[in-house]
């Protein structure tokens, strides 16, 4: 069993960073794959990105979020620079068995409760 807890969401103007991380309980942290998704108001949750053996990144937030993970602190972050409004959303910390499954939304064994992002022009 996998718990994940996102923190760091925020009200950020434009242009703006910020860095939000997922905290994982378990054992079996290490085995999966974890992600970020995200919901705007109206919008299908998205892939975001996610990081297996290599990082994949949905093409919108490509050069501008990163994600790494630290296996000795059970988190993963994602940082966020060159903040757009369009990237308002909740964003949503996930675990999957594969990255290769995860962008496409499927194989996902646990998700977070989200944290809010909102970002003003």
């Amino acid at each position: 069993q996998v718990q994940l807890v996102e923190s760091g969401g925020g009200l950020v103007q434009a242009g703006d960073s910020l860095r939000l991380s997922c905290a994982a309980s378990g054992p079996t942290f290490s085995r999966y794959a974890m992600g970020w998704f995200r919901q705007a108001p109206g919008k299908e949750r998205e892939f975001v990105g996610g990081i297996s053996r290599s990082t994949l990144y949905v093409d919108s937030v490509k050069g501008r979020f990163t994600i790494s993970r630290d296996h000795a602190k059970n988190t993963v972050y994602l940082q966020m620079n060159s903040l757009k409004p369009e990237d308002t959303a909740v964003y949503y910390c996930a675990a999957a068995i594969t990255l290769a499954a995860m962008q496409f939304g499927a194989g996902i064994d646990y998700w977070g409760k989200g944290t809010l992002v909102t970002v003003s022009s």
